[in-house]
């Protein structure tokens, strides 16, 4: 694979005279500086302003406070070190590891994150936008010191920052084009003027995140919840909105030419009533007679589902907001990426359904039947229910089978466990803040990883 475009030296860099540190003096100064954080004799904050520490590794220390501004940390190994309030003014940081690396309150105006690994990184309240660091060069004119291809702005293209949290930071006229940022957390984020185009924002969280005039063509916004955010004059054009979460969203300025979006149920050339007919009868007759429901990326918010067969129906990103399901059959239905906030699905038969990536905030589950499939005289002996990066917080599964259901980084943050049935559930990296487990089956379940899990 060719890195021409990505090389640690240039012209430029020797123009300004970046000065190369080695990994002995760099551990020199690193424990100096966490002896001046916490207040010891001899403790030097690490002032590391304009060096290159190109392919150096951190090794996980508390680089809070500390200066780098335009320093070269080109393939840096900065993986889960603490820089709260550290100056990366204009600094290199083009393919550097930054996994689990929390810069909360950092300057990173101007910072060049291209090709970065910054998976589950913190960036809450960071300064992500535009800036110049002037140097002056041999000739002893000023020199603007330049990482990035875009003149000061910050980029981040090209850069991996899956479940990324960057809340509240301010990312204005940033680059961030074909970035991936599947599962971040950006909340309340200032994206204005911001490109954004053929990113992967599937399930992230951008509520609050004002988007004015924001390039976002071509991205992928399948399952990200975009409520009260701003799309002025925002540029959707060919984007994926298929399950997204738009409440309280004015798309009257946004320019959603080619874009895909969840349509209303009049869409349908047969009747709701006709389509579950010809499903039930294809059940009966085992797949002979009828025809499976085809119900996804429809709006189904103002219909009433209870009692009835579903089972294998394909409703996909589809909006049941709402809706009541109670006693509903969706054996094997496919749910994925489908929106089922507050829905009642109270003593719902939903065994091996697939609800990847779906949202249930605040669903009725109880008594519902979650576990598996048994599969006769098939290869496969059970088919497991999919629940994995499910949005589940304040679910009520009081009662609830989920035998063997996989939950894996599921959110359930706030929901009633209570007598579940958990039994060789997988649950690793799941989120379970404030969760009431009392009473819940345990026995076999895969725990590993799981976020604020209380059992007592």
């Amino acid at each position: 694979m060719s890195t021409t475009s990505l090389a640690p030296t240039s012209v430029d860099d020797l123009e300004m005279g970046q000065t190369k540190i080695t990994q002995s003096e760099l551990d020199e100064i690193l424990l100096a500086h966490e002896a001046f954080l916490k207040r010891r004799a001899k403790g030097v904050r690490a002032s590391l302003k304009l060096r290159d520490l190109s392919y150096l590794d951190f090794g996980g220390h508390d680089l809070s406070e500390a200066d780098l501004s335009g320093a070269k940390l080109f393939g840096a190994n900065l993986k889960g070190v603490k820089a709260v309030n550290a100056n990366f003014f204009a600094a290199d940081l083009r393919t550097a590891n930054l996994e689990h690396t929390e810069f909360r309150r950092a300057d990173m105006r101007g910072a060049s994150l291209r090709g970065a690994i910054m998976n589950d990184a913190v960036f809450i309240d960071a300064d992500l936008r535009g800036g110049v660091l002037l140097k002056p060069g041999r000739d002893g004119e000023l020199k603007q010191l330049t990482h990035a291809v875009n003149g000061g702005g910050v980029e981040l293209g090209s850069a991996s920052a899956q479940r990324a949290n960057m809340s509240g930071a301010k990312i204005s006229n940033a680059f961030i084009l074909q970035t991936d940022l599947t599962d971040a957390v950006l909340c309340n984020v200032r994206f204005i003027r911001a490109d954004l185009s053929n990113s992967n924002l599937t399930g992230a969280t951008l509520e609050g995140a004002d988007l004015t005039e924001a390039n976002l063509s071509g991205a992928c916004l399948k399952g990200a919840v975009l409520s009260n955010v701003c799309l002025a004059y925002t540029n959707l054009r060919d984007a994926d909105l298929i399950g997204a979460i738009m409440d309280s969203v004015d798309l009257s300025t946004a320019d959603l030419t080619n874009a895909s979006i969840i349509q209303r149920l009049e869409g349908f050339d047969a009747s709701l009533r006709d389509v579950i007919a010809s499903h039930t009868e294809w059940i009966v007759s085992g797949g002979h007679k009828g025809k499976r429901a085809d119900l996804s990326k429809h709006d189904l918010s103002q219909e009433d589902l209870t009692g009835l067969n579903l089972s294998a129906c394909n409703l996909s990103y589809s909006i049941l907001k709402g809706v009541n399901m109670a006693k509903i059959a969706l054996v094997m239905a496919d749910l994925s990426f489908a929106d089922l906030r507050d829905a009642d699905l109270t003593n719902s038969d939903l065994r091996g359904v697939n609800f990847t990536r779906a949202t249930l905030t605040g669903a009725k589950l109880t008594g519902a039947r979650i576990g598996p499939v048994e599969m006769a005289g098939s290869t496969v002996t059970h088919w497991t229910a999919n629940l994995e990066s499910a949005r589940l917080g304040r679910c009520s599964f009081m009662g609830a089978d989920l035998r063997a259901a996989k939950l894996v980084r599921a959110d359930l943050t706030g929901s009633n466990m209570r007598s579940a049935d958990l039994r060789r559930a997988v649950l690793q990296d799941a989120i379970m803040t404030n969760a009431d487990m009392r009473g819940a089956k345990l026995e076999g379940a895969d725990m590993r990883g799981a976020v604020d899990l209380n059992l007592e």
